[in-house]
């Protein structure tokens, strides 16, 4: 796996500060996407144990509330061990911190309802580790500049262990739009 950027004391992937980890490779393509560069699954930098160790380290200081996992695409089945990787090291060194994944698949293609590309050996692990997925692929015609930590209406911020739980997506309960869902 490679990875396009790492982006540390980030405001804009989720609450509080965080550190973002931006991998490369996505087949989604979304038209007018905000990384379009991160699409070749080459681009960037090689993901090593040194990044890992370099991501946890940069979350361990009190002030940072956890990580985000964006792209390129996390879930593309190619990123997934990677990922897999970050996420249990984050797990095992950031105690009671949040893991934030943003992903153009959605919840019910992630858990197999719907079929997708996205679904291999590490799937369901690794969204058992994770906090919040901002599940959907961007859609240029549904932007909205308006909406909290997501680029298009369709969009979900999901609260992903209730979800799990229930089979069904389940709105994360600190957005705004919970109440409608």
């Amino acid at each position: 796996m490679n990875y396009a950027a790492i982006k540390f004391c980030d405001i804009a992937n989720g609450p509080g500060v965080r550190t973002s980890l931006f991998v490369s490779g996505c087949t989604h393509r979304c038209p007018d996407c905000f990384n379009a560069v991160a699409w070749p699954f080459d681009y960037g930098q090689p993901f090593t144990d040194e990044t890992i160790r370099q991501v946890v380290d940069s979350c361990r200081p009190g002030h940072v509330a956890g990580l985000s996992v964006l792209g390129g695409e996390p879930m593309e089945p190619e990123n997934q061990p990677g990922v897999l990787d970050m996420v249990r090291a984050f797990r095992e060194g950031c105690p009671g911190k949040t893991v934030w994944c943003y992903s153009g698949y959605t919840f019910e293609q992630l858990i197999g309802e719907c079929p997708a590309r996205c679904r291999c050996a590490q799937t369901e692990e690794l969204l058992s580790l994770m906090d919040v997925l901002v599940d959907g692929p961007f859609l240029r015609e549904k932007k909205d500049i308006t909406l909290r930590f997501r680029g298009s209406s369709n969009q979900r911020l999901l609260d992903l262990p209730a979800s799990l739980r229930a089979g069904k997506p389940v709105w994360w309960r600190d957005d705004p739009l919970f109440e409608k869902h």
